[in-house]
């Protein structure tokens, strides 16, 4: 009984935690906060609480992206069964920004994920974390397979250019969104829903645009 509250306790601290440095690095920045001040702001009398339970910050931040990937995946799974063997850019682009927008919009308010994944995304060694954590999903290298060939013929390059972008304006549109709603200012869209609508018509007219040629 004794070992059981103890891992129960051990459970409520590592969640506890995560929600804070998740909070704490979606407001001020990963490399801004310490490990101590996670620990502190988490009401934790151990400053080393944090790397007793997760390791280095690099640590941390992986632990903060796989506590929201179950939740994606399964909302990407069930987009993927709607949209079968599509073969219309704007159904495989949908299964590329609506996961994580439909998961922030069933977190409720307030949220920090975007900023969050906004964050890590500028710093090279934080973002090669989450790119290895987002491809380690079957499901979205599945979508890539099924997006390309829906595409007009590009170049290679432009292909990566163009990869690049999208996953900038999935990230970074979250993150300004989540950003003023925080403060709330107000928004172009009502809805997380209506988020994703404007940034699917977008990212699918940056696919199918011309290249311009020298």
């Amino acid at each position: 009984m004794a070992r059981a509250v103890r891992v129960e306790q051990a459970s409520a601290t590592r969640e506890l935690i995560l929600t804070t440095a998740e909070r704490l690095f979606a407001e001020r920045g990963v490399y801004a906060v310490s490990n101590r001040q996670v620990s502190e702001a988490a009401g934790q009398g151990n400053n080393a609480a944090v790397g007793y339970h997760f390791g280095t910050k690099a640590d941390l931040v992986r632990a903060i992206a796989r506590r929201h990937a179950e939740r994606v995946e399964d909302i990407r799974a069930g987009l993927l069964a709607a949209t079968g063997a599509s073969t219309d850019v704007r159904d495989w682009v949908g299964c590329l920004v609506r996961p994580l927008y439909d998961h922030l919009a069933a977190l409720g308010s307030p949220t920090w994920y975007a900023r969050f994944c906004a964050q890590v995304t500028t710093d090279p060694a934080l973002r090669q974390i989450m790119a290895e954590e987002s491809f380690a999903s079957p499901s979205l290298r599945y979508i890539l397979d099924r997006l390309y060939p829906c595409l007009p013929d590009l170049p290679s390059e432009v292909r990566a250019e163009r990869g690049e972008m999208a996953r900038h304006l999935i990230v970074h549109t979250a993150g300004e969104r989540e950003r003023a709603l925080a403060e709330n200012r107000p928004t172009a869209r009502a809805s997380w829903r209506d988020a994703a609508d404007g940034l699917v018509d977008a990212i699918v007219a940056m696919w199918t645009a011309p290249v311009t040629r020298g």
